[in-house]
């Protein structure tokens, strides 16, 4: 009876071996090759800002509730997907995403162009109660984040740390960060000038939570789903150019 090659090569343990390794090697290559032209894939864009400190904070609490394991941040070319959620994602979207939630599973929506689609009172009962606006809807309360005080003393150090991995802040932005988060939640106040100066006219200053006395998780986390989509106009100009073409 004729051999056939993988029998001959599993008898073999160094030949096997580095077969493996060559089939991994092949894998690692091309999941690594991307890297190297990633300068062409990443649009460039003259509006886009990074996340404000309170954003950030908001999105690092996102990130500890696991909200990414039901909702991706990421639309697809697809006609279908493109109606129901907007504008597809641009790799320049990501751009300051450290680490990105473009996600894999959506028991939830996608969230990419999430920002100011619904008040921040929607935002604000939608987690402490999802079936309040939403009846049907599985997803678990997070009712807590609106007791919980908001931890900003080592906000400069977080932003320091995206410094670190290319995010463009600057110096006053580290220095600043503890105020920002504050200012930004406290629009009545001598601090929230400096937000606007700092990240952009453009920057939500508001009480996100609708209590300017507090500092809260739920004010961070509504910061950052409010601005979801709209660190920069880009994907809508593009989609305005495309259906006038």
């Amino acid at each position: 009876m004729k051999e056939f090659f993988h029998r001959k090569i599993e008898r073999n343990a160094i030949g096997f071996v580095v077969a493996i390794v060559a089939v991994a090697s092949i894998g690692g290559f091309m999941e690594i090759a991307p890297l190297f032209t990633i300068q062409e894939t990443v649009e460039e864009v003259p509006d886009m800002r990074t996340y404000t400190p309170l954003e950030l904070a908001g999105r690092n609490i996102y990130i500890r509730e696991g909200c990414y394991a039901c909702h991706s941040q990421m639309i697809r070319t697809l006609r279908d997907e493109v109606e129901r959620y907007g504008p597809y994602s641009l790799a320049v979207e990501s751009k300051y995403d450290h680490p990105m939630l473009w996600g894999s599973k959506r028991t939830g929506p996608d969230l990419a162009r999430l920002g100011e689609k619904y008040s921040d009172a929607w935002h604000v009962a939608h987690l402490i109660n999802p079936r309040d606006v939403v009846p049907e809807s599985v997803m678990p309360k997070y009712g807590w984040l609106m007791r919980n005080e908001l931890k900003i003393d080592d906000l400069g150090e977080h932003i320091a740390a995206q410094q670190t991995v290319g995010v463009p802040y600057t110096q006053e932005m580290v220095e600043n960060a503890v105020q920002d988060a504050r200012g930004q939640a406290t629009p009545d106040t001598d601090a929230a000038a400096g937000v606007a100066q700092r990240y952009g006219d453009a920057t939500h200053v508001r009480a996100f939570d609708g209590d300017p006395s507090r500092l809260t998780e739920m004010d961070a986390l509504v910061a950052y789903l409010q601005i979801l989509g709209k660190l920069t106009d880009k994907a809508y100009q593009q989609a305005a150019t495309a259906e006038v073409q």
